[in-house]
């Protein structure tokens, strides 16, 4: 019995011993969150979708078209990270970044069920302005929590489509993610939800000289942004 004790305590001093070891770990940049200010990149993939709500439009021939975006595309982002030291816990990020994506349509007529499919190219220059509130430093990992809001402006819009959106957007973001402290840099993994506000839903189109397209221009009434995007920050 007294040997057994001696083992239990001696496997619990080497497990304090360990644990004691690991919050004594030694930290790479112990300094980095103290900067004023410093600049890094991101990069990142994301998925661009809409809420869409459906006109109920009837058309001459009796036809009643509804849409739908049912799968997600992925895109590719790229941006620039500016980052300013509030407090211990509170850093202001401006992050202009640059989406590459598209979004595909499927249109459905409700009687019939003949489909229509359209895919149109999403390239948006977008500039969110982020409060950064982290946890406390273990180690060399740190916890984020972000905030903040965003606007967008489309490059360039093709027209004469089924859809067609207006080039401007703005809304609001939060996220999580997690600054890992390496030797030489930090890098931050991102999960990040946007949700646009005002209606992007473009509804007059004189640009539209396919008279075919009407009946599917016309049974949308509303569209509203949303996107995930998970990135990669290099700081």
């Amino acid at each position: 019995m007294r040997i057994r004790t001696t083992y239990l305590l001696l496997l619990l001093l080497s497990l304090g011993g360990s644990i004691f070891g690991q919050e004594r770990k030694l930290q790479n940049q112990p300094y980095a969150d103290q900067r004023l200010f410093h600049l890094g990149f991101t990069l990142g993939l994301h998925t661009q979708d809409l809420i869409l709500t459906q006109s109920g439009f009837v058309n001459d021939n009796g036809e009643v078209w509804f849409s739908g975006i049912p799968r997600y595309s992925p895109g590719f982002s790229v941006g620039i990270i500016s980052d300013l030291y509030l407090n211990r816990f509170m850093n202001l990020r401006a992050i202009p970044t640059l989406y590459l994506g598209d979004k595909r349509f499927v249109f459905r007529e409700q009687s019939s069920g003949e489909e229509f499919t359209s895919r149109i190219r999403n390239n948006y220059i977008s500039l969110p302005l982020h409060l950064k509130i982290s946890g406390d430093r273990f180690n060399n990992f740190r916890p984020y929590a972000l905030l903040g809001g965003y606007g967008s402006l489309e490059l360039a819009s093709r027209k004469n489509r089924a859809v067609l959106l207006k080039p401007y957007d703005f809304g609001v973001e939060f996220g999580v993610g997690c600054d890992l402290y390496l030797p030489l840099f930090k890098l931050a993994p991102e999960l990040k939800f946007s949700f646009g506000l005002p209606d992007i839903l473009e509804k007059e189109r004189p640009d539209l000289k396919d008279e075919s397209l009407q009946k599917y221009a016309k049974s949308l009434s509303k569209a509203t942004q949303r996107m995930i995007t998970l990135s990669f920050h290099f700081e």
